[in-house]
């Protein structure tokens, strides 16, 4: 399975303007750019989208263990805290903290805690940092 985004940019880092789009449309030419990432302005940025995708797929992947286990949650919240931090001379995500609270009838806290550690380490966005990263550029005139 492969999934596709984009992103078209436009100008300076600072004064610039940008657009992403997915393929499923779910995203479509919305805006990103300096004031979006660091100044608070509405638009996205990658950092949220990242958390965003983290979020989601762990709740998957926790959902499918569970199933695993005979468990089936009636609900599982969870958020991405993702931390962009200036290290040397550019910036890095150094930390994703993932915070979830899920309804499951019948888990015991020790269940709870072992599977949603193994949805953790699990969740292939957990994994992509690992990830061989490969790219294809065209300068065009």
């Amino acid at each position: 399975m492969t999934k596709k985004a984009s992103a078209v940019w436009q100008g300076g880092l600072k004064d610039g303007k940008g657009e992403i789009s997915t393929q499923s449309g779910a995203l479509k030419n919305n805006p990103y750019g300096f004031n979006t990432r660091f100044e608070g302005q509405p638009g996205t940025n990658p950092e949220e989208l990242i958390g965003a995708a983290h979020a989601g797929c762990f709740s998957m992947a926790f959902s499918m263990i569970l199933g695993g286990a005979n468990l089936v949650p009636e609900k599982i919240e969870t958020s991405a805290e993702v931390t962009l931090e200036k290290v040397g001379e550019g910036f890095e995500i150094t930390a994703i903290h993932l915070v979830m609270s899920a309804k499951i009838p019948g888990a015991t806290q020790e269940q709870f805690t072992e599977l949603s550690e193994q949805a953790k380490a699990g969740c292939p966005v957990s994994k992509v940092l690992n990830a061989k990263i490969t790219l294809a550029a065209t300068l065009e005139s």
